[in-house]
């Protein structure tokens, strides 16, 4: 529990992927490395034909990168390193043949909305608020910064990143972040339920002609995440990031 875990189980053509982090699931490299294989694994399980992405806990649906980890960074390779977990989790949720649902019960920030905006579909409550806080610790959303941009389109994209403010679970729908929201968490998990279930007894072959379409000019993804993950690693290694990380541990 200390260190989180991820978790994968199987029903009913299902594949449900679970993690879990105790300071409000926030994504250190042990997390993040579990995610994209677990995530990759699943693609290939001929026992399932959906898969389900969520966290545990009644709050935050993630707290994004994890600060303990960021400020021990120290070198550029590392950083990097550190970065390209996240990279690796989108291009594995986009190179998936399955569709990939996302259940949002909370917050999401930083790296959690590039989750969210990696998914094929996403469900989410009321209270599933999003912020990109990266621009605020000196670094910026480099990273997922596609996924999000491909999702909210750039004019949306620019204005989270920017002023790195909350947006409504409302806000989120409306520029096609969310597809519905609920009103309650056992609301969302009966519609995650339904849909999964439906997804599960379409065409199989069919999702992963759909899946190739909806991503069509992503191939270049493998190098721009990973030049992505350059400029994250080089600013996290900034006085400013390490300052910004203190103050706000010792709040």
């Amino acid at each position: 529990m200390e260190n989180g875990y991820v978790k994968y189980h199987t029903d009913n053509k299902v594949g449900t992927i679970t993690f879990f982090h105790p300071k409000s699931n926030s994504l250190p490299s042990n997390i993040l490395k579990e995610l994209a294989t677990t995530i990759e694994n699943a693609g290939q399980d001929n026992s399932i034909n959906t898969i389900v992405l969520r966290s545990d806990g009644h709050k935050a649906f993630c707290a994004g990168a994890s600060f303990d980890e960021l400020i021990q960074i120290e070198e550029f390779e590392k950083g990097k390193e550190f970065f390209m977990g996240f990279a690796r989790v989108i291009n594995a949720m986009k190179n998936s043949p399955k569709f990939i649902i996302v259940r949002v019960q909370g917050k999401a920030v930083g790296g959690g909305v590039g989750l969210v905006a990696a998914a094929d579909y996403a469900l989410a409550t009321v209270d599933s608020s999003v912020k990109l806080s990266e621009y605020a610790l000196g670094i910026g959303p480099n990273v997922v910064g596609p996924a999000v941009e491909r999702k909210l389109g750039r004019a949306s994209f620019s204005q989270m990143s920017i002023d790195f403010e909350w947006y409504s679970a409302d806000w989120a729908m409306n520029r096609g972040l969310y597809a519905h929201i609920y009103q309650s968490v056992d609301d969302l998990d009966e519609a995650v339920l339904k849909f999964a279930k439906k997804l599960s007894e379409a065409s199989p072959t069919a999702a992963t002609e759909l899946k190739k379409i909806f991503w069509e000019g992503t191939d270049n993804w493998g190098e721009l995440l990973e030049l992505r993950a350059e400029i994250s690693g080089r600013l996290v290694l900034s006085d400013f990031t390490k300052n910004y990380i203190s103050q706000f541990k010792n709040k």
